[in-house]
Parts: C-alpha cells; structure tokens; sequence
C-alpha cells in the first residue's frame, strides 16, 4: 500500500490520534477513552474526548521537555526515533504511576488523578518521573525460532 495514501486515510479515519498510542499498542498501557480502529492490516487509536487529548497532549510534551537532558534528546522538532518515544510514554505513565502511588495503567485516569492531587501537571514530581523515563527499557527481542 503506498504510504502517502495510507497516511491520509488515516488522517480521515482518525482525527484525534491517541497521544500515547505506541504505549497503549505496546500494551504498557491501557486508556478508558481509546477507540481503536483497524486500517489497512494496520492497528489505530483514537482519543474519545478532545480535552482529554489536550491533557495528554500537555503531560507528554512535559515529560519530554524534563527528560530531554537525561534522554540526550535532539533540539527542535525532530521526530524521535522509536525505543525513545517508547521510553518517554510508557516510562513516562510507569514514572507518572509510581509518583502518585498508583498501580494503574489507565492513562485517563492517571492524568485525571495527578491534576486532582496537584493541581497543574507542570507540578507533578518530576524527578521521579524523569528517572522511571531514563530506567524504562525496551522488551528485548526474543531469539528466531523460539516460542
């Protein structure tokens, strides 16, 4: 399938793509709002509410910015390779997760409950945070041939 036309399919099928949909894909996570859609042999997640996806939208660019220095992350607006945009989301939920005592995955909840426990997400405790994103790492591959 020709990827330009993929893409505005999606974009069609898809108009409030899920902030964390690599996490929730990867299943580090899970979402209350998440719609998922399938396209083209391919797996896509939507966001139900719009300000839920401005809430998400703002904690994932947060844990970005205060994780750049620890994730050597490049300047500007270049996309991130995959194992650190796996890192910043499902670190970032488990950092997020863990600073408020919380043994839930569900992303909603998670930004429901830190904006109820202090306020802005710009408050959480992001030294914390910042150290789960840092530790997160990838599932290592299993070998060929194994079960």
């Amino acid at each position: 399938m020709d990827e330009t036309a993929y893409r505005a399919t999606r974009r069609a099928v898809n108009p409030l793509p899920c902030v964390f949909e690599k996490a929730l894909l990867a299943r580090c996570a899970d979402c209350t709002l998440a719609v998922r859609h399938a396209l083209a042999e391919r797996e896509a997640v939507a966001c139900a509410s719009p300000v839920a996806r401005t809430n998400c939208t703002t904690l994932l660019a947060l844990i970005a910015e205060r994780s750049a220095f620890a994730l050597r992350l490049p300047r500007g607006g270049e996309p991130l390779p995959h194992a650190v945009t796996m890192k910043l989301q499902c670190g970032g939920l488990r950092g997020l997760g863990e600073s408020l005592g919380l043994a839930e995955t569900d992303v909603h909840g998670l930004v429901v409950a830190a904006q109820g426990r202090r306020g802005r997400l710009a408050d959480l405790p992001w030294p914390a945070i910042v150290a789960a994103v840092a530790g997160w790492q990838v599932r290592p591959r299993r070998a060929r041939g194994a079960p």
